[in-house]
């Protein structure tokens, strides 16, 4: 995916966490005061080199996996992959963003099948 999109990855670094911590990060980065699976912090320093942390609460992709009746390590690869997108610069805030997105969630899903 990322080979494709025209990038190459530098490193990547995943921090699994909990809710309380990510919404920590939240608050303090993002002035958000709110729970949420993923965050995202791009330390790119070149437009085609992916270099970042992806902070991951397992309380809510637990919960989602629930939520969604799938299993869990699927919710987390997709949680992984949405983090990689967003290194790409994909956004999804707008429905036509979210749309696009879960496309190229799914695409790279389907790959492990």
């Amino acid at each position: 995916m990322v080979q494709e999109e025209g990038h190459t990855i530098k490193e990547i670094n995943y921090v699994f966490c909990s809710d309380s911590y990510l919404l920590t990060l939240n608050k303090g980065f993002l002035n958000h005061n709110t729970l949420t699976d993923i965050i995202t912090f791009d330390n790119s320093e070149i437009d085609t080199v992916l270099e970042g942390e992806i902070y991951i609460s397992i309380e809510r992709v637990q919960q989602n996996a629930v939520k969604y009746n799938i299993p869990f390590n699927e919710e987390l690869h997709r949680v992984m992959i949405h983090g990689i997108l967003h290194l790409l610069g994909y956004k999804d805030k707008k429905t036509a963003e979210k749309a696009l997105m879960r496309k190229k969630e799914e695409a790279c899903l389907s790959l492990r099948k």
